[in-house]
Protein backbone atom coordinates (compact mmCIF):
# COMPACT_ATOMS: atom_id res chain seq x y z
CA UNK A 1 0.00 0.00 0.00
CA UNK A 2 1.20 3.26 -1.02
CA UNK A 3 2.39 5.71 2.17
CA UNK A 4 -0.08 8.20 2.78
CA UNK A 5 1.53 12.04 2.86
CA UNK A 6 1.09 13.77 6.16
CA UNK A 7 -0.57 16.81 5.83
CA UNK A 8 1.97 19.76 5.92
CA UNK A 9 -0.92 22.65 5.91
CA UNK A 10 -3.84 22.40 8.27
CA UNK A 11 -7.42 23.91 6.51
CA UNK A 12 -8.38 25.34 9.72
CA UNK A 13 -7.26 24.93 13.35
CA UNK A 14 -9.32 22.32 15.51
CA UNK A 15 -9.71 24.09 18.96
CA UNK A 16 -10.64 20.99 21.83
CA UNK A 17 -12.79 23.10 24.03
CA UNK A 18 -12.02 20.70 26.94
CA UNK A 19 -9.16 20.75 26.89
CA UNK A 20 -8.44 24.77 26.42
CA UNK A 21 -11.12 25.01 29.56
CA UNK A 22 -9.25 22.12 31.34
CA UNK A 23 -5.65 24.21 30.69
CA UNK A 24 -6.55 27.88 31.07
CA UNK A 25 -8.34 26.80 34.23
CA UNK A 26 -5.23 25.30 36.04
CA UNK A 27 -3.33 28.79 34.64
CA UNK A 28 -5.58 31.00 36.21
CA UNK A 29 -5.81 29.60 39.55
CA UNK A 30 -2.29 28.77 39.47
CA UNK A 31 -1.55 32.63 38.47
CA UNK A 32 -3.95 33.28 41.64
CA UNK A 33 -2.55 31.67 44.10
CA UNK A 34 0.85 32.35 43.15
CA UNK A 35 0.14 36.29 43.65
CA UNK A 36 -1.55 35.14 46.83
CA UNK A 37 1.63 33.31 48.05
CA UNK A 38 4.28 36.20 47.30
CA UNK A 39 2.79 39.89 47.22
CA UNK A 40 4.72 39.29 51.33
CA UNK A 41 7.88 38.28 49.45
CA UNK A 42 7.52 40.76 46.71
CA UNK A 43 7.33 43.59 49.56
CA UNK A 44 10.70 41.55 51.32
CA UNK A 45 12.82 41.08 48.25
CA UNK A 46 12.28 44.07 45.93
CA UNK A 47 9.50 46.89 48.05
CA UNK A 48 7.07 45.73 45.14
CA UNK A 49 4.21 43.51 46.47
CA UNK A 50 3.56 43.28 42.49
CA UNK A 51 6.80 41.88 42.06
CA UNK A 52 6.46 38.18 41.50
CA UNK A 53 2.55 38.47 40.23
CA UNK A 54 3.77 40.99 37.28
CA UNK A 55 6.78 38.62 36.81
CA UNK A 56 4.60 35.68 36.30
CA UNK A 57 2.03 37.80 33.70
CA UNK A 58 5.26 37.81 31.72
CA UNK A 59 5.79 34.34 31.82
CA UNK A 60 2.45 33.16 30.48
CA UNK A 61 2.38 35.72 28.02
CA UNK A 62 5.94 34.45 26.79
CA UNK A 63 4.64 31.13 27.45
CA UNK A 64 1.21 31.56 25.19
CA UNK A 65 3.18 33.29 22.54
CA UNK A 66 5.63 30.51 22.30
CA UNK A 67 3.09 28.03 22.75
CA UNK A 68 1.54 29.42 19.20
CA UNK A 69 4.56 29.29 17.27
CA UNK A 70 4.42 25.65 18.51
CA UNK A 71 0.70 25.27 17.58
CA UNK A 72 1.60 26.52 14.01
CA UNK A 73 4.53 24.08 13.82
CA UNK A 74 3.76 20.95 11.39
CA UNK A 75 4.25 17.60 13.84
CA UNK A 76 6.45 16.52 10.25
CA UNK A 77 8.98 19.01 11.47
CA UNK A 78 9.24 18.21 15.28
CA UNK A 79 9.14 14.17 13.92
CA UNK A 80 12.51 15.31 11.22
CA UNK A 81 13.92 17.78 14.81
CA UNK A 82 13.80 15.06 17.68
CA UNK A 83 16.98 13.72 17.71
CA UNK A 84 18.89 16.96 17.11
CA UNK A 85 16.64 18.27 19.48
CA UNK A 86 17.46 16.25 22.65
CA UNK A 87 21.36 16.61 21.55
CA UNK A 88 20.89 20.26 21.72
CA UNK A 89 19.35 19.19 25.12
CA UNK A 90 22.14 17.33 26.30
CA UNK A 91 24.08 20.59 25.70
CA UNK A 92 22.38 22.76 27.52
CA UNK A 93 23.04 20.67 30.35
CA UNK A 94 26.46 21.05 29.67
CA UNK A 95 26.86 24.80 29.42
CA UNK A 96 24.49 24.88 32.77
CA UNK A 97 27.34 22.95 34.42
CA UNK A 98 30.03 25.61 33.19
CA UNK A 99 31.31 27.90 36.11
CA UNK A 100 30.15 31.53 35.28
CA UNK A 101 27.18 30.47 33.00
CA UNK A 102 25.00 28.56 35.12
CA UNK A 103 23.27 30.19 38.18
CA UNK A 104 23.36 28.61 41.39
CA UNK A 105 20.21 28.79 43.87
CA UNK A 106 19.57 26.79 46.98
CA UNK A 107 22.61 24.83 46.31
CA UNK A 108 21.78 23.56 42.86
CA UNK A 109 23.31 24.94 39.67
CA UNK A 110 19.80 24.27 37.63
CA UNK A 111 19.06 27.69 35.62
CA UNK A 112 20.64 29.91 32.60
CA UNK A 113 19.48 33.42 32.39
CA UNK A 114 18.24 34.34 28.58
CA UNK A 115 17.13 38.20 28.50
CA UNK A 116 16.06 38.76 32.37
CA UNK A 117 14.49 35.13 32.60
CA UNK A 118 15.95 32.22 34.23
CA UNK A 119 15.51 29.12 32.02
CA UNK A 120 15.51 25.59 34.18
CA UNK A 121 17.32 23.46 31.42
CA UNK A 122 15.78 20.40 33.02
CA UNK A 123 12.39 21.76 31.52
CA UNK A 124 13.58 21.91 27.98
CA UNK A 125 15.00 18.79 28.07
CA UNK A 126 12.02 17.03 29.35
CA UNK A 127 10.11 18.61 26.46
CA UNK A 128 12.83 17.31 23.91
CA UNK A 129 12.81 14.03 25.48
CA UNK A 130 8.93 13.66 24.28
CA UNK A 131 9.88 14.39 20.91
CA UNK A 132 13.20 12.34 20.72
CA UNK A 133 11.24 9.24 22.22
CA UNK A 134 8.17 9.30 20.19
CA UNK A 135 10.23 9.56 17.62
CA UNK A 136 12.37 6.76 18.18
CA UNK A 137 9.73 4.61 19.28
CA UNK A 138 7.67 5.51 15.60
CA UNK A 139 11.12 3.67 13.73
CA UNK A 140 12.20 1.39 15.74
CA UNK A 141 9.00 -0.10 17.19
CA UNK A 142 9.73 -3.87 15.81
CA UNK A 143 12.76 -3.29 17.65
CA UNK A 144 11.41 -2.68 20.72
CA UNK A 145 8.85 -5.42 20.61
CA UNK A 146 11.00 -8.32 20.13
CA UNK A 147 14.83 -7.24 21.46
CA UNK A 148 16.13 -5.86 24.46
CA UNK A 149 18.85 -3.81 22.79
CA UNK A 150 15.95 -1.73 21.32
CA UNK A 151 14.87 -1.50 24.71
CA UNK A 152 18.50 -0.20 26.30
CA UNK A 153 19.96 1.55 22.80
CA UNK A 154 17.37 4.61 23.71
CA UNK A 155 18.28 4.76 27.25
CA UNK A 156 22.24 5.51 26.85
CA UNK A 157 21.50 8.71 26.06
CA UNK A 158 19.14 9.25 28.28
CA UNK A 159 21.62 8.18 30.92
CA UNK A 160 24.23 11.08 29.91
CA UNK A 161 21.26 13.19 30.61
CA UNK A 162 20.17 11.82 33.64
CA UNK A 163 24.18 11.64 34.86
CA UNK A 164 24.21 16.09 33.46
CA UNK A 165 21.41 16.50 35.91
CA UNK A 166 22.62 14.26 39.22
CA UNK A 167 25.76 16.82 38.89
CA UNK A 168 23.30 19.97 39.02
CA UNK A 169 22.26 17.97 41.06
CA UNK A 170 18.39 17.21 40.09
CA UNK A 171 17.44 13.83 40.92
CA UNK A 172 14.17 14.64 40.94
CA UNK A 173 14.35 16.12 36.99
CA UNK A 174 16.52 12.57 36.43
CA UNK A 175 13.60 10.55 37.45
CA UNK A 176 11.21 12.13 35.39
CA UNK A 177 12.79 11.82 31.75
CA UNK A 178 13.44 8.06 32.25
CA UNK A 179 9.90 7.52 33.69
CA UNK A 180 8.73 9.44 30.10
CA UNK A 181 11.24 7.40 28.36
CA UNK A 182 10.02 3.58 30.02
CA UNK A 183 6.67 4.94 29.95
CA UNK A 184 6.67 5.43 26.17
CA UNK A 185 8.63 2.33 25.36
CA UNK A 186 6.24 0.29 27.53
CA UNK A 187 3.66 1.52 25.87
CA UNK A 188 5.16 0.93 22.33
CA UNK A 189 4.74 -2.38 23.24
CA UNK A 190 7.51 -3.26 24.96
CA UNK A 191 7.75 -6.86 26.44
CA UNK A 192 6.85 -7.19 30.04
CA UNK A 193 9.37 -9.23 31.38
CA UNK A 194 12.02 -7.35 30.19
CA UNK A 195 10.59 -3.99 30.82
CA UNK A 196 9.92 -5.37 34.43
CA UNK A 197 13.57 -5.53 34.79
CA UNK A 198 14.52 -2.65 33.45
CA UNK A 199 12.87 -0.57 35.44
CA UNK A 200 13.84 -2.94 38.45
CA UNK A 201 17.66 -1.90 37.87
CA UNK A 202 16.45 1.68 37.44
CA UNK A 203 15.04 1.52 40.93
CA UNK A 204 17.82 -0.47 42.24
CA UNK A 205 20.31 2.70 41.16
CA UNK A 206 17.87 5.09 42.44
CA UNK A 207 18.07 3.52 45.75
CA UNK A 208 21.87 3.26 45.45
CA UNK A 209 21.67 6.88 44.09
CA UNK A 210 19.75 8.03 47.82
CA UNK A 211 21.92 5.21 49.94
CA UNK A 212 25.37 7.13 48.91
CA UNK A 213 24.23 10.63 48.93
CA UNK A 214 23.50 12.26 52.48
CA UNK A 215 21.27 14.67 51.47
CA UNK A 216 19.43 12.44 49.49
CA UNK A 217 19.32 10.48 52.58
CA UNK A 218 18.31 12.65 54.68
CA UNK A 219 15.11 13.79 53.09
CA UNK A 220 13.83 10.22 53.17
CA UNK A 221 14.26 9.64 56.40
CA UNK A 222 12.91 12.82 57.44
CA UNK A 223 9.82 12.10 54.86
CA UNK A 224 8.99 9.50 56.85
CA UNK A 225 8.78 11.02 60.27
CA UNK A 226 9.56 14.69 59.72
CA UNK A 227 8.35 15.64 63.56
CA UNK A 228 11.78 13.77 64.38
CA UNK A 229 13.31 17.06 63.32
CA UNK A 230 10.68 19.56 62.81
CA UNK A 231 12.86 22.63 62.74
CA UNK A 232 15.69 21.26 60.34
CA UNK A 233 15.44 18.15 58.12
CA UNK A 234 11.36 18.21 58.46
CA UNK A 235 11.20 21.38 58.21
CA UNK A 236 9.23 21.86 54.91
CA UNK A 237 7.37 18.74 55.45
CA UNK A 238 6.17 20.12 58.79
CA UNK A 239 4.79 23.50 57.51
CA UNK A 240 2.86 21.63 54.58
CA UNK A 241 1.34 19.65 56.43
CA UNK A 242 0.09 22.49 59.04
CA UNK A 243 -0.88 23.91 55.54
CA UNK A 244 -3.08 21.41 54.68
CA UNK A 245 -4.21 20.73 58.51
CA UNK A 246 -5.37 24.45 59.08
CA UNK A 247 -7.64 24.63 55.43
CA UNK A 248 -9.81 21.90 57.09
CA UNK A 249 -12.88 21.71 54.47
CA UNK A 250 -13.27 24.78 52.46
CA UNK A 251 -10.00 27.00 53.70
CA UNK A 252 -8.92 29.85 55.76
CA UNK A 253 -9.98 31.89 52.67
CA UNK A 254 -7.85 33.55 49.77
CA UNK A 255 -4.80 35.45 50.71
CA UNK A 256 -6.05 34.91 54.79
CA UNK A 257 -2.93 32.04 54.51
CA UNK A 258 -0.42 32.10 57.42
CA UNK A 259 2.31 29.03 56.70
CA UNK A 260 3.58 31.30 53.36
CA UNK A 261 4.15 34.02 55.34
CA UNK A 262 7.87 32.83 55.62
CA UNK A 263 7.27 29.87 57.29
CA UNK A 264 6.42 27.45 54.11
CA UNK A 265 9.92 27.79 52.42
CA UNK A 266 9.04 27.90 48.05
CA UNK A 267 5.72 28.66 48.77
CA UNK A 268 4.65 30.28 45.44
CA UNK A 269 6.77 27.15 43.58
CA UNK A 270 7.10 24.00 44.80
CA UNK A 271 4.89 24.14 47.91
CA UNK A 272 2.25 26.53 45.68
CA UNK A 273 -0.36 23.00 46.74
CA UNK A 274 -0.20 23.66 50.60
CA UNK A 275 -1.37 26.75 49.68
CA UNK A 276 -4.21 25.84 48.07
CA UNK A 277 -4.36 23.47 51.04
CA UNK A 278 -4.67 26.08 53.54
CA UNK A 279 -6.37 28.81 51.67
CA UNK A 280 -8.93 26.87 49.35
CA UNK A 281 -9.15 23.83 51.53
CA UNK A 282 -10.32 20.07 50.67
CA UNK A 283 -12.24 21.77 48.30
CA UNK A 284 -8.84 23.47 46.50
CA UNK A 285 -7.31 20.25 46.68
CA UNK A 286 -9.56 17.92 44.82
CA UNK A 287 -10.28 20.92 42.66
CA UNK A 288 -6.88 20.84 41.44
CA UNK A 289 -6.57 17.32 41.39
CA UNK A 290 -9.82 16.91 39.46
CA UNK A 291 -8.66 19.15 36.70
CA UNK A 292 -5.20 17.68 36.32
CA UNK A 293 -6.79 14.36 36.25
CA UNK A 294 -9.11 15.18 33.42
CA UNK A 295 -6.00 17.27 31.62
CA UNK A 296 -4.09 13.49 31.51
CA UNK A 297 -7.38 11.46 30.34
CA UNK A 298 -7.50 13.66 27.82
CA UNK A 299 -4.25 14.08 26.73
CA UNK A 300 -4.41 10.21 26.40
CA UNK A 301 -7.99 10.04 24.34
CA UNK A 302 -6.12 12.58 22.00
CA UNK A 303 -3.09 10.09 22.15
CA UNK A 304 -5.83 6.78 21.01
CA UNK A 305 -7.46 9.27 18.64
CA UNK A 306 -3.98 9.35 16.82
CA UNK A 307 -2.76 6.22 16.75
CA UNK A 308 -6.29 5.14 15.35
CA UNK A 309 -5.77 7.49 12.65
CA UNK A 310 -2.54 5.75 11.76
CA UNK A 311 -0.61 8.69 12.79
CA UNK A 312 1.63 6.90 15.62
CA UNK A 313 4.89 9.57 16.31
CA UNK A 314 1.58 11.84 17.18
CA UNK A 315 0.71 9.08 19.70
CA UNK A 316 3.47 8.66 21.20
CA UNK A 317 3.94 12.68 21.27
CA UNK A 318 0.53 13.01 22.94
CA UNK A 319 1.20 9.49 25.49
CA UNK A 320 4.85 11.08 26.56
CA UNK A 321 2.91 14.51 27.63
CA UNK A 322 0.39 12.49 29.33
CA UNK A 323 3.21 10.85 31.23
CA UNK A 324 4.97 14.47 32.07
CA UNK A 325 1.65 16.11 33.14
CA UNK A 326 0.55 13.36 35.43
CA UNK A 327 3.71 11.91 37.02
CA UNK A 328 5.03 15.42 37.79
CA UNK A 329 1.60 16.37 38.68
CA UNK A 330 1.35 13.31 41.00
CA UNK A 331 4.89 13.82 42.48
CA UNK A 332 4.53 17.82 43.64
CA UNK A 333 1.47 16.83 45.05
CA UNK A 334 2.54 13.71 47.18
CA UNK A 335 5.58 16.02 48.51
CA UNK A 336 3.37 18.60 49.54
CA UNK A 337 1.22 15.85 51.21
CA UNK A 338 3.82 13.74 52.68
CA UNK A 339 2.96 10.89 50.55
CA UNK A 340 6.87 11.14 49.04
CA UNK A 341 10.33 12.48 49.57
CA UNK A 342 11.12 16.10 48.94
CA UNK A 343 11.80 16.95 45.43
CA UNK A 344 12.48 19.98 43.59
CA UNK A 345 9.80 19.74 40.93
CA UNK A 346 6.90 22.45 40.10
CA UNK A 347 3.54 21.70 39.91
CA UNK A 348 2.47 22.04 35.85
CA UNK A 349 1.11 25.47 34.95
CA UNK A 350 0.74 26.27 38.07
CA UNK A 351 3.86 27.10 40.37
CA UNK A 352 5.84 30.27 39.60
CA UNK A 353 9.02 30.24 37.07
CA UNK A 354 9.55 31.29 33.72
CA UNK A 355 11.32 28.31 32.01
CA UNK A 356 8.38 26.16 33.51
CA UNK A 357 5.71 28.12 32.61
CA UNK A 358 6.97 28.82 28.68
CA UNK A 359 8.02 25.03 28.48
CA UNK A 360 4.25 24.00 30.16
CA UNK A 361 2.26 26.07 27.63
CA UNK A 362 4.44 24.83 24.60
CA UNK A 363 3.74 21.45 25.72
CA UNK A 364 0.07 21.82 25.62
CA UNK A 365 0.37 23.72 22.41
CA UNK A 366 1.66 20.26 20.92
CA UNK A 367 -1.00 18.49 22.36
CA UNK A 368 -3.26 21.00 20.69
CA UNK A 369 -1.35 20.68 17.05
CA UNK A 370 -1.50 16.25 17.36
CA UNK A 371 -5.41 17.04 18.06
CA UNK A 372 -5.58 19.66 14.93
CA UNK A 373 -3.49 17.16 12.59
CA UNK A 374 -5.62 14.14 13.18
CA UNK A 375 -8.82 15.89 13.22
CA UNK A 376 -8.20 17.37 9.96
CA UNK A 377 -7.33 13.78 9.14
CA UNK A 378 -10.17 12.81 10.08
CA UNK A 379 -12.47 15.26 8.13
CA UNK A 380 -10.93 14.69 5.13
CA UNK A 381 -10.35 11.01 5.14
CA UNK A 382 -13.45 8.93 3.10
CA UNK A 383 -15.65 7.17 5.62
CA UNK A 384 -13.79 3.61 6.89
CA UNK A 385 -10.38 5.03 5.06
CA UNK A 386 -8.89 5.33 8.74
CA UNK A 387 -9.86 1.70 10.00
CA UNK A 388 -8.40 0.27 6.61
CA UNK A 389 -5.34 2.57 7.20
CA UNK A 390 -4.90 0.85 10.59
CA UNK A 391 -5.24 -2.61 9.50
CA UNK A 392 -2.73 -2.19 6.84
CA UNK A 393 -0.51 -0.79 9.56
Amino acid sequence: MRKRAKPSRIGRFHFDPLLIVLSTSLLLIGYVMVASSSLHLGVKMTGNCLYYPIRQSIHIGLGLFLGACVALTPIRAWEKLGQWLFIGGLLLLVIVLVPGLGIKVNGSTRWLSLGGLRIQVSEVVKYFAVIYMAGYVTRHQQSIRESAFGLIKPLILFSVASLLLLMEPDFGSAVVILIIAMGIMFLAGARLSQFIMLLSFVALLAVLLVYFEPYRMKRVTSFMNPWADPKDTGYQLVHALISFGRGEWSGVGLGSGIQKLFYLPEAHTDFLFSVIGEELGLLGVLTVIVLFSLLIWRTFEIGVAAEKAGERFSAFIAYGLGIWFGFQAFVNMGVNMGILPTKGLTLPLMSYGGGSMMIMCCAVALLFRVHTEVAEINASSPRGSVGMRIRNG
